[in-house]
């Protein structure tokens, strides 16, 4: 089969490989029929994730179809259309117990990290009963690929950890697919201002269509002067980081407001100051997260519903063949306009 691998740090490539097989009664083998490239993804080739070894095979976002079960998979059978999720879950260790599904004894974050991932013509997925999702009869598959990954992170990591509530003020830093898909989700709840920052004036005009109340060009240095100008001076109830870089932090600690919250999203690589001489004293929450998955049945029928427009995200669209093509265009969002791209097989 052809699968992308990850070859070492900013080295890729498309190659053949064999069939993953059955190794434990939980698996599942899924033929895949769409995947996408996370910003995470965009990190490994960058050498920044130290667990990702060089000859994985990348991803771990997709939709395919059920090609065999192990002996002990109860809930699907070969044939079953099924949304993966990006977060493996054992459902039985002590963490998945109290909805910690991330930090799995023997799953978590796996795909495309420790084990082989989605971006092949077929995945191995362990814990399948419940790390797969069944898809109904005529949905949007395209769509569905959202909720691998970046819809519940943006909802559980930014919104969930955020604390965003009916009225309140919210920031989210960086316009990028992830930092759109916790304004998405953010309107669930009824904020009364969703601030939008970016360098990109593309993105933040995406943003406003996607139903931000504000949106300010953070190229100028000026950003958190504008945020203060838009609150009072008071700052924001929560500011998402929606980047991963030292200087979207740094900006969330300048915008929130006293006993607001900073929620991380970004994957971050580097050191990051923390200015306690400043926040000791503001009764503010600082919160870390990788996405449990917990929201995704939920999501799955709010998207259903069409409360929730997921294929909005989706920008571009390649042939696996063109998988190289595929992480330019992803890599180059500035130049191309990408958002999500979706991978056909």
């Amino acid at each position: 089969m052809k699968a992308f691998v990850y070859q070492g740090p900013g080295l890729k490539a498309l190659e053949e490989r064999p069939k993953p097989q059955l190794q434990a009664p939980g698996d599942a083998i899924v033929k895949m029929r769409k995947s996408t490239i996370c910003g995470t993804d965009l990190h490994i080739l960058k050498g920044d994730v130290a667990t990702c070894a060089p000859g994985r095979i990348l991803g771990h976002e997709g939709v395919g179809v059920i090609d065999s079960v192990g002996a002990g998979v109860s809930a699907f059978k070969p044939g079953d259309h099924v949304l993966i999720s990006c977060i493996s879950s054992c459902g039985k260790c002590d963490y998945c117990r109290r909805g910690m599904y991330s930090h799995c004894a023997s799953g978590g974050w796996i795909l495309g990290n420790t084990i082989d991932g989605t971006q092949a013509e077929y995945v191995r997925t362990p814990h399948a009963d419940t790390s797969l999702y069944p898809i109904p009869a005529g949905a949007d598959e395209e769509a569905l690929v959202m909720l691998s990954d970046i819809l519940p992170t943006g909802f559980e990591c930014g919104v969930l950890s955020g604390k965003v509530a009916p009225g309140s003020s919210v920031a989210i830093v960086g316009a990028g697919p992830i930092g759109l898909a916790a304004l998405l989700t953010a309107q669930l709840y009824s904020p009364a201002a969703i601030i939008m920052l970016d360098l990109d004036e593309n993105r933040l005009a995406v943003a406003r269509q996607f139903g931000a109340t504000h949106a300010i060009n953070s190229a100028d240095g000026k950003a958190a002067e504008a945020v203060m100008a838009l609150t009072g001076g008071r700052g924001v109830d929560t500011a998402i980081e929606a980047v991963g870089v030292p200087a979207t932090f740094l900006l969330c600690q300048e915008l929130v407001a006293p006993g607001g919250v900073i929620a991380n999203i970004g994957v971050h690589g580097k050191m990051v100051d923390l200015h306690l001489e400043k926040l000791w004293s503001m009764n503010i929450t600082i919160t870390t997260r990788l996405v449990d998955t917990v929201s995704t049945p939920m999501l799955l029928k709010t998207v259903q519903a069409k409360k929730i427009d997921a294929g909005r995200l989706i920008t571009h669209h390649f042939k696996l063949e063109q998988i190289l093509e595929a992480y330019d265009t992803f890599a180059r969002a500035a130049d191309t306009k990408a958002l999500k791209v979706i991978i056909d097989f």
